[in-house]
């Protein structure tokens, strides 16, 4: 891939350099041609004036023309401008010429030249004179006139139009060439150097991205630059450290996952081999038994949570939300854990309140309430208190679970809610568990676009409290895109 953007990049940048130079050798060619051509008209109109004043001081009292006398100043002034005067009568009959061998005396005036001759008297031509040249000739044509200021003929001031044009131009090109050369060369190496640069990190990219294709994910590029690809390689950093993340919680997960699997498997296999082995007595078989049914129910409650889970992370769990009062909620689900309650002498405090109705799943609610009381029950301490609050926030209901006990630190807390989670102190108290609850609890809170935070003080409590949207009766029907209203929410 390098070689091959270096090489894109080489032969655009020369290509554009050669361009440059082809435009500009061009334009310099097209002024000269411009130049010569207006210069030489410049000298042959100056000569054609004066070699009409010449002539017309040279006419005799009949209009006649003298050869003799003006014939060395014809070729004079020919010389000076390196070319041929033609001087013809009112008819276009050439009747003297610079050259003294010339042929053209005699011959006729293209009868088209004499007509604009005669409307602007003057003409100005590069081509054959009508055909009395036979190359391109620059000629300038002014009528030559009496003592009494009367047209009585004409001067033709005619000179090559390509000698000294085609001169320059060949000097030019001998320079310009060579100079072109020199200046590819260095541009070359320029361009050769600078598209390297401009590589090296997209080089630094691609081997980035190699490593990270392949599983390693340490690698980091440099960022010197705000343009884009400073902001690319900013963006595949982040990208390298979300992987990196997600590499390390996708080992955390399998690792936990397996640990969360084995344990109770193990538990299951061993006591099923020493009932049916005989290890185990008949009188002790029941009690066994019962450890075997609970470590079943940890699994299907696994299964359950990694399936709770899967849903809400591939965004398959759909809510249904309805108007749900969040303090009977909470007490329908105090019902259900009033055995775990009982057993560990708890009091129960804050269900005194009004009822405070929620726009919320009502499944999922319960099973978020279930979770924080029933993790409160857990690691409350004995004969401890467990309380609830219920407020209103602006347009949101805050809810908090609290219990007292041993509470969490702050690193404690910085992970709680993570997969698989659980303290040093859990994992003696909380034998069924798998630490999920707490994940799944706010990833639940989150898909109704709440939050939920954690509140502390290390041996005195500790206090989970979430938000949820009040329940607006006027959020019941949604605008369709075509004007019609359909029901949003259930009552």
């Amino acid at each position: 891939m390098q070689r091959s953007i270096i090489f894109k990049y080489f032969t655009i940048y020369l290509a554009l350099v050669l361009l440059s130079i082809a435009v500009l050798g061009a334009g310099i060619m097209a002024f000269a041609t411009m130049y010569f051509k207006d210069e030489s008209y410049q000298q042959l109109e100056a000569c054609a004036q004066k070699g009409s004043q010449q002539i017309t001081s040279a006419l005799d009292g009949e209009d006649r023309l003298n050869p003799d006398l003006i014939s060395d100043y014809l070729s004079v002034m020919a010389s000076s401008v390196s070319g041929e005067l033609l001087v013809s009568d009112l008819d276009g009959t050439l009747l003297l010429s610079s050259q003294p061998d010339s042929s053209l005396p005699g011959k006729q005036v293209d009868s088209r030249i004499l007509e604009q001759l005669q409307l602007n008297l003057s003409y100005r031509e590069m081509g054959y004179l009508g055909g009395l040249f036979p190359v391109h000739y620059n000629t300038v044509a002014l009528p030559i006139y009496d003592q009494q200021q009367q047209v009585v003929g004409y001067l033709f001031a005619s000179a090559p139009a390509g000698e000294p044009l085609n001169s320059f131009l060949l000097d030019f090109l001998q320079v310009f060439s060579v100079a072109s050369v020199i200046v590819l060369a260095v541009v070359s190496i320029i361009i050769y150097f600078v598209s390297r640069q401009l590589v090296k990190p997209l080089r630094q990219m691609s081997e980035a991205a190699a490593k990270m294709s392949s599983g390693d994910f340490s690698q980091r590029l440099m960022v010197d630059s705000d343009d884009e690809l400073g902001q690319l390689a900013l963006a595949m950093n982040h990208m390298a450290q979300s992987l990196a993340s997600l590499e390390t919680m996708r080992r955390s997960f399998i690792s936990n996952v397996s640990h969360e699997l084995k344990t109770p498997m193990t538990t299951i296999s061993g006591f099923v081999d020493g009932i049916l082995d005989g290890t185990i007595p008949p009188n002790q078989q029941k009690k066994y038994l019962r450890i075997v049914s609970d470590e079943v129910n940890r699994l299907s409650r696994l299964v359950v949570s990694m399936l709770n889970l899967s849903r809400i992370e591939a965004g398959e769990m759909k809510l249904t939300r309805q108007k749900v009062d969040v303090v009977d909620s909470t007490i329908q689900t105090l019902f259900q854990l009033e055995s775990q309650i009982e057993k560990r002498g708890l009091e129960v405090e804050g269900l005194d309140h009004e009822p405070l109705y929620v726009d919320a799943d009502p499944d999922l609610l319960h099973q978020v309430i279930y979770n924080l009381t029933e993790n409160a029950c857990k690691f409350a301490n004995q004969n401890g208190t467990l309380s609830f609050s219920f407020e209103k926030e602006g347009n949101r209901a805050m809810i908090g679970v609290k219990n007292t006990g041993e509470g969490l630190s702050k690193q404690e807390i910085s992970r709680v809610f993570d997969r698989f989670y659980k303290t040093d102190r859990s994992r003696g108290l909380d034998k069924t568990g798998v630490g999920l609850g707490l994940y799944i609890v706010r990833s639940i809170v989150t898909l109704h676009g709440g939050e939920i935070i954690v509140r502390s003080v290390k041996g005195e409590y500790t206090e989970f409290v979430f938000t949820l949207p009040l329940y607006n009766p006027m959020r019941i029907f949604k605008k369709k895109t075509d004007g019609k209203e359909e029901p949003n929410a259930k009552s």
